[in-house]
């Protein structure tokens, strides 16, 4: 009578197993390579610091120069008087400084980087730089490779799929380990190697559970739609508004009747490169004190200034400010120290995945 149940449950059990298997078999690529490339990236900082080591430091010694001279440095470069879409100042002395261009050649979230020493104001460096993290060439290959096997579109719908089914096959193997459980406790011998084995399986699920959901959160398809939930449910990071709504009257602008609507052009035709000085300036003054700054000018006559801590690697230097484009007056602005909880704990766990982690 005792072994009924017993034989029903296994029974009911076999169509898990086979579920596991199936699945094992079509992610057991993406989780090989997933962990071959997740390695190159972790090991990828140190080696990219030393191929680009004249691109990303400078001299030491001497005062640097003002943004203005540095983006001139830039201008005499590429023999064009265009500037930047954003600008990254160097971060700490002996760094070199980061000027962002536009390029409708290069992809999405890239752009053409000149790197200029602010000291002798010498051009350092000139490539691709991808993401918030600015990566250089040699880690973007590596995070294409991890993303989408480098096959576009085909690859990135086949990492999502697996990553959508990892987690399932994760807790198929929690309720199978569940399952033995009870006929492991009185083995002995080579038999317990069996339960040592289903004990490290169950841990090992625990992190392919995490691996899972992170992978969705920063995949193409099912990210997007995380982000659109963590934003309607206020989990998302708190964005400056660079709309400039009435500013003008704000700002007490007594030319503003003579400007009329302007493309981004004329706007950006408009800006000087003593702009950015004023505008770090500004933002200094207005609180934001990471090292790690990326200086964003405004491309219309509706647009503020944006400024924003970016060093990934620490959760709470996330803090921004809208500058207005004359004035430099702050119109908008946003803290870590004001942000909902739910929204600070969002931040927390995007800087403990690896991904960020080492950006």
């Amino acid at each position: 009578m005792t072994a009924r149940p017993s034989t029903r449950t296994g029974k009911l059990l076999l169509p898990c197993l086979a579920a596991c298997t199936c699945i094992l078999v079509f992610y057991w690529p993406f989780i090989l390579i997933a962990a071959l490339s997740g390695i190159a990236y972790l090991l990828s900082p140190p080696l990219e610091e030393w191929l680009y080591h004249d691109t990303l430091y400078g001299v030491t010694e001497g005062e640097p120069h003002p943004m203005a001279a540095q983006i001139a440095a830039a201008q005499r470069y590429l023999d064009d008087p265009l500037l930047p879409s954003a600008v990254r100042p160097a971060p700490a002395l002996g760094d070199t400084t980061r000027l962002m261009y536009s390029d409708p050649s290069l992809g999405p979230s890239e752009h053409r980087a000149i790197f200029v020493d602010p000291i002798t104001l010498q051009v350092a460096g000139d490539t691709t730089v991808y993401g918030t993290s600015g990566i250089l060439p040699l880690r973007t290959a590596i995070d294409h490779f991890h993303r989408q096997w480098l096959m576009g579109d085909i690859g990135h719908l086949y990492s999502e799929l697996a990553a959508s089914w990892l987690w399932l096959a994760a807790l198929g193997g929690v309720v199978l380990w569940a399952w033995r459980q009870r006929t492991l406790k009185t083995l002995s011998g080579a038999q317990a190697t069996r339960r040592r084995h289903a004990t490290l399986g169950l841990i090992l699920a625990l992190g392919l559970l995490f691996f899972s959901a992170t992978g969705l959160t920063w995949s193409k398809w099912a990210g997007g739609n995380i982000a659109e939930l963590r934003h309607v449910w206020g989990w998302g990071t708190p964005s400056v508004s660079t709309a400039l709504i009435d500013s003008d009257n704000q700002a007490h602008d007594e030319h503003a009747e003579h400007r009329g609507h302007t493309s981004s052009v004329s706007a950006l035709m408009a800006i000087t490169p003593n702009d950015f000085d004023r505008a770090l300036k500004a933002a200094r003054a207005a609180g934001l004190s990471a090292n790690r700054l990326q200086l964003s000018p405004s491309m219309s006559e509706n647009q503020a200034w944006r400024v924003a801590e970016i060093d990934r690697r620490w959760p709470t230097q996330v803090d921004q400010v809208a500058l207005h484009p004359r004035t430099m007056a702050v119109i908008d602005q946003t803290d870590f120290d004001t942000f909902p909880l739910a929204a600070k704990f969002t931040r927390w766990e995007l800087t403990c995945t690896w991904e960020s982690c080492l950006a």
